[in-house]
């Protein structure tokens, strides 16, 4: 084979997959595809024959298990036709094959095994395929019966490839224990797998186990069996050298709150907006994402708890003309559903929607709205913070604001705690308290933390209303507030006035 054709890529006909084995799979060589049964692997083989065919590469599957209606009932459900793709089928249908392999003087399996492997070679000779799928081996291995015969016939055919420019995928039932002997046969060994979790549905992922003479992604990539076929979602994605950070200051729009923050928040940071339930923290967030709108900037909004018409009437109370700038495409709301969407899932939902829209305007600010909810929405999944801080870093080599909220457990007292200690992975933390004045629950805000700048230390009161969030002067007649047990000394007109009714 020529040199010029060791490192040539193709596609696997999936791009994140493409992605993930940076550039594809290499041309001419030999690959094995195993999993469990309802992992995937027909539909990924037909996608990767269908690709071919896009191209004008010629596809033959070979089924030695499955009809050819059931292979276009597979490709039906997604909404595939296979009238580009040769399909060579060993499967009886006709009761004439139990007819004519009655041996008496050899065994059915040699004899069997035989004319099944040199039917396919002919196969291929006549068609001269640029892609060929083999399904599955679990019936060439009930065949040889033996583990030597079997090794040696799938060197055979390993043997029989090379040089033909054709790019071979093997399918195989994985047992749960590796078969060392195929993998060190194949070029590249892709593992489907299926997990239930403690709640909602089933969890695929897929794992490249190998992949000689390049590099690829390691670990295990989420993957999705929808109709149109699997959608991989990579955990990571390289970094992107290009990029440049912007260092300016975006204010949210509330003249006070950015006092508090010493300007505004740095774009490319990340902020947490901390406190207990209902004190204002997911309004603190739509105020920057108002006042990114009015600059003509967009914003994301990923809704873990709260719905997309409690969001809105919530605005509404406020003021905010959420109907109009979502109207205009400016704010984006994504609402996720708990216990369907993985890690990997969301984390390559927000990469997508950061991209630029059809009006070439770019995403300024992405709200997590919240981290209780991402966290809640994937129990079984562990590291999430560490996915998280990924998350973090991959918006902040974009420029991009991140504000996460954090409601904490409890109301009020010294009892209120973190469900995760999520503080070191922002640049900023904006705590959010509630505190008893003269027989009324009031809220208090302050920065705790600022990495890229100087920031006011005191402590505000701040209310909501429907002239929006409305910061008062610095709570300097107030002493342990922070503790919940605050002790009021100044005057009462030194608090916001009650809004009249």
């Amino acid at each position: 084979m020529a040199a010029s054709n060791l490192q040539t890529k193709i596609s696997s006909g999936i791009s994140a997959l493409d992605d993930i084995l940076h550039g594809g799979l290499i041309s001419d060589r030999m690959y094995l595809i195993e999993g469990m049964p309802g992992t995937g692997k027909t539909t990924l083989a037909l996608q990767f024959l269908l690709e071919g065919a896009r191209q004008g590469d010629r596809g033959l599957y070979v089924t030695l298990s499955e009809t050819k209606e059931e292979l276009e009932g597979v490709a039906q459900s997604h909404g595939w036709s296979l009238n580009n793709v040769d399909i060579h089928e060993l499967v009886g249908n006709d009761g004439g094959d139990s007819a004519r392999l009655q041996y008496t003087m050899f065994e059915p399996a040699e004899i069997e095994l035989g004319t099944t492997v040199d039917a396919v070679l002919e196969r291929v000779n006549q068609l001269q395929p640029k892609r060929v799928i083999f399904d599955s081996l679990s019936e060439m291995r009930l065949l040889s019966q033996g583990s030597l015969r079997y090794r040696r016939q799938i060197l055979a055919l390993k043997q029989f490839f090379v040089g033909r420019g054709c790019t071979v995928l093997l399918l195989d039932d994985y047992s749960g224990t590796d078969d060392q002997h195929l993998q060190s046969i194949a070029h590249g060994v892709i593992r489907l797998e299926h997990l239930l979790s403690d709640y909602g549905g089933e969890r695929r992922r897929l794992r490249i186990i190998k992949h000689r003479g390049t590099g690829f992604i390691g670990g295990a990539h989420d993957v999705r069996l929808v109709r149109g076929g699997l959608k991989v979602y990579p955990r990571e994605v390289p970094p992107d050298t290009h990029a440049t950070v912007e260092t300016s200051l975006i204010d949210s729009g509330n003249r006070e709150f950015d006092e508090l923050l010493g300007g505004g928040l740095n774009a490319g940071t990340s902020a947490l907006l901390l406190g207990p339930a209902g004190v204002g923290k997911s309004s603190m967030a739509l105020q920057f994402a108002i006042s990114a709108a009015k600059r003509n900037e967009r914003s994301v909004l990923f809704q873990f708890e709260e719905s997309r018409q409690s969001l809105f009437a919530r605005a509404e109370g406020l003021g905010f003309d959420l109907q109009k700038h979502f109207d205009e495409g400016l704010i984006q709301i994504i609402n996720l559903s708990p216990g369907e969407i993985t890690p990997s899932e969301f984390a390559c939902l927000v990469r997508d929607t950061i991209q630029l829209d059809n009006h070439g305007r770019h995403v300024g600010i992405v709200a997590i709205d919240s981290i209780n909810g991402y966290l809640n929405s994937m129990p079984h999944e562990k590291f999430l913070i560490i996915q998280m801080h990924e998350m973090l870093q991959f918006l902040g080599e974009r420029g991009i604001l991140t504000l996460v909220v954090v409601a904490q457990h409890g109301m009020l007292g010294q009892t209120m705690a973190t469900p995760v200690d999520a503080s070191y992975l922002a640049d900023s933390v904006v705590l959010f308290r509630y505190f008893e004045a003269r027989g009324e629950i009031r809220q208090a805000i302050s920065v705790l933390k600022k990495r890229t700048g100087r920031h006011e230390r005191t402590i505000r009161e701040f209310k909501l209303s429907s002239r929006g969030i409305e910061i008062g002067p610095p709570l300097n007649k107030f002493s342990g507030i922070l503790t919940g047990v605050p002790v009021f000394t100044g005057e009462h007109e030194a608090l916001i006035e009650k809004e009249n009714r």
